[in-house]
């Protein structure tokens, strides 16, 4: 089997003795083109490009992903211009991976079968569907897996070791650790040590998985947690297209200039 372009990121992010670095912006946010240009620009600095599917029902995000998302959705974004969106960004010279993260009512509502032919067509690296856990997302994440791919699995802080083990043997590439109970972008509640603790357990079972944390990351935080495999942030970028918008400066220089300065902390 080919081996994935996930794999083949955080293969060469281990060579440079450093974590991958993952952003998350929302498709269509602050406009369709602005979305296109910000995945262009920043990938130049990003390993891994995670791509939100706007939805009015985002129960997993804070108030920065949110209004990222109402702000895509106020544009008339469909998943049919995501698609276009990594379609097009897949060409382009800097293209990295990208990962698909959304609610399984847009896969449903696509038709699920449709839905990851069509991922495999534009050329999707993975599928984060964070409403659909284990072992509700077996045969779902197996369809991924034949199409290669890759279904990222969550976890979190309350998660069984039972559970835990059984997650990780049905895991592809990737496993994406929530660092908190919180939604997206939320304080974090506790120390960056005591997530590399609960990491570190994780990490254990089976070291040649990826796993990846997420949720609370911020440039303050970014530098303590660099131990990991990857660091997520998402939050903090749809923030700086809120504050970029409100001061009528262009998201698109702010927002490269912020994935830059986390690259060259955890570099």
């Amino acid at each position: 089997m080919k081996t994935s372009n996930l794999k083949l990121a955080f293969q060469k992010c281990k060579q440079e003795n450093r974590p991958a670095l993952l952003t998350y912006t929302v498709s269509g946010d602050p406009s369709k083109k602005k979305s296109f240009e910000i995945l262009k620009i920043i990938s130049k600095h990003a390993d891994i490009c995670e791509i939100g599917v706007g939805h009015n029902c985002n129960t997993g995000d804070g108030k920065q992903i949110q209004d990222s998302t109402y702000r895509a959705i106020k544009n008339g974004i469909k998943i049919k211009d995501t698609f276009t969106t990594v379609k097009k960004f897949k060409k382009t010279k800097n293209a990295k991976p990208c990962i698909l993260m959304g609610y399984y009512n847009s896969v449903i509502q696509y038709g699920e079968n449709r839905f990851i032919k069509k991922c495999k067509q534009v050329g999707v690296d993975g599928i984060i569907i964070v409403d659909l856990p284990w072992p509700e997302n077996i045969n779902f994440s197996k369809k991924c897996k034949k199409k290669f791919i890759n279904f990222v699995q969550l976890v979190s802080p309350t998660t069984s070791k039972y559970r835990m083990k059984r997650i990780i043997k049905d895991s592809h590439d990737m496993i994406y650790y929530i660092s908190m109970l919180s939604t997206t972008g939320g304080e974090l509640k506790i120390s960056t040590k005591e997530i590399l603790k609960n990491y570190n357990r994780i990490k254990k079972i089976n070291k040649s998985k990826n796993i990846v944390i997420g949720f609370g990351i911020t440039s303050k935080s970014i530098a303590s947690l660099k131990k990991a495999d990857g660091l997520v942030v998402g939050s903090a970028l749809c923030k700086e297209i809120s504050k970029s918008l409100r001061n009528r400066q262009n998201p698109v220089t702010n927002v490269n200039k912020m994935v830059s300065m986390l690259k060259n902390k955890i570099s």
